[in-house]
Order: structure tokens, then C-alpha cells, then sequence
């Protein structure tokens, strides 16, 4: 159907409900119907995802061990398994990829799908439906969805949907739907902007979406503007075909070819810190690291492993190393070498912080921040940098280098082999 020159899009929202511990349960059903909390164990540790149950007592993700304990005393705390929720999550988009015409996984348990056009075929609903009820079968997994004629609005209904339920919403009844909800439904309303709206005396959107969308640009800039589209149903985002191709990835060519294994350690851990700052900034996760080297003669090689979800460099990195290990064994001097991370997908660090406590989370966010104020090079793990002597003796070698070439290239000259 064509609206105002556009064609109407139908986009679904997939989104597995509190998943990781919708897999806990799949591995021990005693589990079913109680609090459960995935986490740290320690009281230093963080609440990675909870149940239900668990948050009518309080409970939410990002919240310190300590305090979720304190508020729920009863509830099973559970260190999280990522390599087993980033298996069901891979077999949720197998299922998506054999049948969906266009899908973005948007993070490990998210899916946008587009089915714009469908409609003349097959009812976008009944499909929807099918389609979730076939995840349902397979996995065991609750999965709520919503759709709607854009990304925002359906994934609001997914939302609403919750626990492993569904709900549409048409073109004609979007601002009926979104108008009695809270301003925090909005994907773009974080803590802050929260706080800024409420000291506005808005709360709901039907509130929000009725002021001038100059005085929320003006109040917040751009991000003001988008807000405003948001709450009145806008959102022209398209869904981003998912591919497993898609990576990141640094090389470093040797100036002189080399088998300094102190260095090459030390450039394996730059590089991974270079590249997994990236990631972050981006709020972008890898589940796949692929080491190359070139040697002298230029014969490449490569090795890859699949991994849980992470955007951390102190995880990376030592896995890098690993890989590096296995994959030098000839030791012949090397030309390149490069590091890649594969198979991303949208998230943030809490994912990967079972064993990582608020500390370590600070300090990586700490970081970041001063790499985006002051160049990347602000803050660097001292394993991937050179000493001073290090460098000293690196800066003596290449003179010498240099005083070689020179003295042979006089040499030539002298004795008559160039004309």
C-alpha cells in the first residue's frame, strides 16, 4: 500500500523474554516459577539478568550483587553461562535466517524482521505468529513480539507483550497505543533524559509528542528532535540485513620482517585493544577472533574460535595470544600480522560481566571516556606498550640499519655497480 508517496512498512520485533534465564530453566525446570538472579557471586559482583519474579522485589539488571541479595533475599543466584546463551541465541536466528526475507539481529535476544510487501502474499500477522510459535517449539524459549509500521513502534509492543506474548498495532491505531505509555518506552529515553522530561512535568507520551518539536530540539539538540519523532511514531530506520560477515579488524606490516616474539606479543595486545575500544564505542559484541600472520615469503595463515559474547580487550586479548601461539610454529620470520573480530552483533558490556566486578566495569567506561575526549592513545594496557629501554634499543637498531644501508650503498658507488 502506498501512504504519502511511501510504501507502508510491517516490522516485526522478536525479543527473547529475560533470556538468560529462559535458558537457565530450559537446564533445570526446579527453577521454573522462582527468583532467579544470573550474575556475579560475589557481593562485589553485578546483576546481569533477572526473572520476573525477582523484580517485583526490587531487582533490575546493572544493579550491584549486594543490593539484589538485600532485596531478594530468597532468590537463586546464578553465575551466567555465555557460551551457552550465545547458542541458543545463534539457533533462534538460524531459524529466523531460513525464513525471514529481511532480519537484523539487533543483539543476542532481539531480532528486527522487515516484511514490507508481504502482505500481498501472506498475512504479515499469520506469518509473524507462525514464526514465533515455531521459535517457541524449538527452543523451549519464551519470545514476545510486536508489529508495527516501524522499528520503534514494534519494538514498544514487544514490550507491552511481555511475558511470551504478542501484540499488533496498525498504522491507524499507533498513537491511540503509544499515547497512555510512560516517556521510559521510549528505546532513546535513558536515566537522565528521564529525569530532565519528569522535572518538565512530563510523563506520559501523549504529553511528550505534543510539544513543539522545536523546544525539544532546542532543550537537547538533535537528539531532542528524534525523541519527539519517536513519541509521535516515527522512526524511517530501516532493518539492516544481518550478516556474519561482519567485522573488525587492524594489520600491522613489519618494516622489517621479524621473529621478536616479546613484540609481537606486545602488538597482538595493542592491536586487540585498539579494535575492541571500537567495539564498545560502537555498543557492538564479537563472538569470533581470527589471528593472521604473512610470513617473510608471503605465505598467510590464519585461526579463528568462536566465543561467548564480549566486547572486553582483558578477555580478547588473551585469547588472541592463544591463537597467535598455535598459529606460529614455524618460526620464520614474519612480514604481517592482523587480528580480526567477527560475527557482531549490538550490545553492551554488561553482557560479559559474571565475573567482572562494578569496579572493573567503571574503569573500562572510565577509559573509554578519556579515549574519546583525548585520541585513542590517552590510556593503553601497559602489556601492549613498549618500554623505555624497549624502545631505546628498537631506536638503535634502526639506526644501525640505517648506517649499513648507507655504508653499502657507498660501497657500490665506490667500486662502479651503478652507472
Amino acid at each position: 500500500m502506498i501512504i504519502s508517496g511511501t510504501i507502508e512498512r510491517s516490522i516485526l520485533h522478536l525479543d527473547l523474554d529475560t533470556f538468560f534465564v529462559s535458558v537457565e530453566r530450559l537446564k533445570n525446570s526446579k527453577l521454573m516459577g522462582k527468583p532467579v538472579i544470573i550474575g556475579g557471586m560475589s557481593d562485589r559482583g553485578v546483576v546481569s539478568s533477572c526473572s520476573y519474579e525477582a523484580r517485583k522485589y526490587g531487582v533490575s539488571s546493572a544493579m550491584p550483587m549486594k543490593m539484589a541479595r538485600v532485596m531478594c533475599p530468597d532468590a537463586i543466584v546464578i553465575r551466567g553461562d555465555m557460551e551457552s546463551y550465545s547458542n541458543y541465541s545463534n539457533i533462534v536466528t538460524d531459524i529466523i535466517a531460513e525464513r525471514a526475507p529481511l532480519y537484523e539481529k539487533a543483539s543476542v535476544d532481539e531480532h528486527y524482521i522487515d516484511l514490507t510487501g508481504m502482505d500481498r502474499f501472506w498475512g504479515c500477522a499469520g506469518w509473524s505468529r507462525e514464526l514465533r510459535r515455531h521459535i517457541i517449539k524449538e527452543t523451549g524459549l519464551p519470545v514476545s513480539m510486536g508489529l508495527s509500521v516501524n522499528k520503534t513502534v514494534s519494538k514498544i509492543a514487544a514490550g507491552e507483550a511481555k511475558p511470551n506474548g504478542e501484540i499488533e498495532v496498525k498504522k491507524e491505531i499507533v498513537h491511540p497505543f503509544l499515547d497512555p505509555l510512560s516517556i521510559k518506552k521510549i528505546p532513546m529515553i535513558g536515566q537522565k533524559t528521564y529525569h530532565i522530561l519528569r522535572s518538565m512535568g512530563i510523563s506520559t507520551i501523549f504529553t511528550l509528542r505534543n510539544i513543539p518539536a522545536e523546544m525539544l530540539e532546542n532543550l537537547m539538540g538533535r537528539n531532542g528532535l528524534e525523541i519527539w519523532k519517536k513519541a509521535n511514531g516515527i522512526d524511517l530506520t530501516p532493518v539492516m540485513s544481518y550478516s556474519e560477515q561482519k567485522s573488525i579488524s587492524t594489520e600491522h606490516t613489519f618494516d622489517k620482517d621479524t621473529t621478536d616474539l616479546v613484540r609481537l606479543n606486545q602488538l597482538i595486545v595493542s592491536m586487540v585493544e585498539k579494535i575492541a575500544f571500537e567495539l564498545r564505542k560502537h555498543e557492538k559484541l564479537t563472538s569470533c577472533i581470527t589471528v593472521k600472520i604473512r610470513y617473510s615469503n608471503f605465505d598467510t595463515h590464519s585461526l579463528q574460535k568462536r566465543i561467548p559474547y564480549t566486547a572486553f580487550d582483558h578477555v580478547l586479548t588473551d585469547i588472541a595470544k592463544e591463537l597467535f601461539s598455535r598459529l606460529y610454529q614455524r618460526r620464520m620470520l614474519i612480514r604481517l600480522i592482523g587480528v580480526r573480530f567477527s560475527h557482531l552483533v549490538r550490545g553492551v558490556q554488561q553482557l560479559d560481566m559474571f565475573d567482572d566486578t562494578p569496579e572493573k566495569v567503571n574503569l573500562y567506561m572510565a577509559m573509554d571516556r578519556l579515549r574519546k575526549r583525548f585520541g585513542q592513545s590517552a590510556v593503553r594496557r601497559a602489556a601492549g606498550v613498549m618500554t623505555a629501554s624497549e624502545r631505546e634499543e628498537k631506536a638503535l637498531k634502526q639506526l644501525e640499519n640505517t648506517l649499513k644501508e648507507q655504508k653499502l650503498m657507498e660501497e657500490k658507488l665506490r667500486g662502479g655497480y651503478w652507472h
